[in-house]
């Protein structure tokens, strides 16, 4: 009997960079005021999507994520016409997720929303960040919260129902019942899914420059807001899958796990990244060249699965599946052991705890991720050092 071929699925990811205006901690590469770019920008995008394809002959694409900038505001002609060259180019399922990445300013016509739900597209990820107006002015969002729940229920009126809402805490003088209150009244509009990240100063933003006077929670305050989520958000309902991210039943970010679970997914636009026939690659962050057709990296590394076992560790423990140790074992041909013994002392601690076929961080240790991962892979790095040792001797076997 002959053996049936895996399927392989591909998430496609499209960046719009264009934005109104730039807040105050955002270094991701978004321009306001590049109106005039736009139509030039999506035939650029849809050549780039047409070069791509006959790469992806055997692929089948499950998802496609419109990130920006802010996508929603490229209007729905636009939108429709990239949608259009991915169902023509690529062979798309027919329950791909289809998201589009929104703020609220632009995303309240109810008539351009249904066009959009016409085209294919099935998930909103709205940006809302906080429910305080003056807090929203200081980081340079342009919406109120009375724009959010006019976009939410023009997103529901256009027949949508898979709504992500983002929110950010550790803001310029967020206090813990500031972010309490936020939680409460995002939970009222009855979002499918919420991505709750923490703040992240970045240099060369605005926010970075007037840090020091900003009033900026401490990492002990944003620890406890983190946690307070956390908890809240599970009683009513909201899983935690992923450090950042609460989703009700059956409505975890299918584009987003791939990044967390090596799945294949292939960039487009300036400043993307991909991960596509075991190679990693991003584009230079360059508006005028990528619309000239110059399709510059900005860098590439080549890695094969056997050697991606660092990577795995880093990546799964961002889920709360976690990692797998029999799948570890037989993926990358290492012993887990050196692993195991780790994971043991982190439990004592209260930072990780032992699932089915392995082990996941807590909430707690998710806090201290960074350190809990970079530990795990020099265990890792140790264990291939004795390796080749007993190797080099002779005397070493597969165990």
């Amino acid at each position: 009997m002959k053996q049936k071929k895996t399927e392989r699925t591909l998430g496609l990811y499209l960046h719009i960079p264009f934005c109104k205006a730039k807040c105050a901690y955002c270094d991701f590469y978004s321009l306001p005021h590049r109106e005039e770019k736009m139509d030039d920008y999506v035939a650029a995008l849809s050549r780039h999507l047409e070069e791509v394809a006959p790469q992806a002959a055997n692929h089948t694409v499950d998802t496609v994520y419109f990130g920006g900038g802010t996508p929603s505001y490229l209007g729905e002609k636009r939108l429709n016409k990239l949608l259009q060259t991915v169902k023509k180019r690529y062979r798309l399922s027919k329950d791909a997720e289809i998201t589009l990445e929104a703020n609220p300013d632009s995303a309240g016509d109810v008539k351009m929303l249904h066009s959009l739900r016409r085209a294919g597209f099935n998930r909103i990820s709205l940006g809302v960040q906080t429910d305080d107006d003056e807090l929203l002015r200081e980081i340079g969002r342009i919406h109120t919260w009375e724009q959010v729940t006019s976009a939410v229920a023009a997103i529901r009126k256009a027949k949508f129902d898979n709504l992500s809402l983002d929110l950010i805490y550790g803001l310029p003088h967020q206090t813990m019942e500031a972010w309490e209150k936020t939680l409460a009244r995002v939970v009222d509009l009855s979002p499918e899914h919420l991505s709750c990240y923490g703040l992240k100063v970045e240099e060369g933003t605005p926010l970075y420059d007037r840090r020091e006077s900003a009033g900026l929670p401490d990492d002990g305050q944003q620890a406890d807001m983190y946690l307070y989520a956390v908890a809240y958000l599970a009683q009513l309902g909201y899983g935690q899958y992923e450090i950042s991210n609460f989703a009700k039943d059956g409505f975890a970010s299918r584009h987003n796990l791939k990044y967390w679970t090596l799945g294949e997914y292939a960039g487009f636009g300036p400043g993307a990244h991909s991960d596509f026939g075991n190679v990693r690659y991003g584009y230079v962050r360059d508006l005028e060249g990528y619309i000239r057709g110059e399709l510059v990296l900005s860098e590439t590394e080549s890695v094969p699965p056997p050697e991606r076992d660092m990577e795995y560790i880093m990546l799964t423990l961002r889920t709360t599946a976690g990692i797998d140790r029999r799948g570890f074992e037989n993926r990358f041909r290492e012993r887990f052991a050196p692993l195991e013994e780790k994971f043991v002392l982190y439990e004592q601690h209260g930072l990780a705890a032992r699932t089915a076929n392995g082990w996941r961080l807590t909430p707690k240790g998710f806090l201290v991720s960074n350190r809990i991962i970079g530990e795990l892979q020099d265990a890792l790095t140790r264990e291939k050092a004795r390796r080749l040792a007993e190797a080099a001797r002779g005397n070493y076997r597969i165990v």
